[in-house]
């Protein structure tokens, strides 16, 4: 089974398409929000998408984050008319899997994806364009769909990261 993950933004989203049994990534790119919905995944695909949550924070939320939440059902949409398996999982869990705090920023995630799945090796396991490495072409958002798509695999079969299924 092959794992999409997505991090939606109000214009662009991370996304990284994930071998759920070796955990490479297959692809990895940041795309419009228009492209994700062009995207026609095999039927042996499952997608998660990073849910948007509040965390009583008190600051108010922002137009960015309700166009992002508008974006998360079109993607839903999309994926269930397509009929795949679609999940949804908040930030927190993806945070809490993977570096033990919630509190954790997105440096300390990368981090910890790093000191996983590319040890030792530098220019954060990127490698080059002549010898690319695990997380080679790696760049912003791509890292929170790979983190997001990692942790689903990892708490596979638990269904206290699962907030809903379509």
């Amino acid at each position: 089974m092959r794992v999409l993950a997505i991090d939606p933004g109000p214009q662009q989203s991370g996304l990284c398409m994930i071998n759920s049994k070796t955990y490479s990534p297959i692809h990895a790119e940041k795309i419009s929000n228009e492209e994700v919905l062009d995207l026609l995944p095999s039927p042996d695909t499952l997608v998660v998408i990073e849910m948007v949550g509040h965390y009583g924070t008190g600051m108010p939320a922002g137009k960015e984050v309700f166009d992002t939440c508008v974006w998360i059902g079109r993607f839903l949409q999309h994926f269930t008319d397509c009929k795949l398996h679609v999940r949804q999982m908040m930030r927190r869990d993806v945070k809490l899997n993977l570096c033990g705090s919630a509190r954790a920023k997105d440096g300390n995630v990368i981090q910890a994806l790093v000191d996983r799945f590319a040890s030792g090796q530098p220019n954060y396991g990127k490698g080059t364009k002549k010898a690319p490495g695990w997380f080679y072409g790696f760049k912003a958002d791509v890292w929170q769909a790979y983190a997001l798509g990692v942790t689903y695999i990892d708490k596979q079969g638990e269904s206290t990261c699962i907030t809903s299924s379509f």
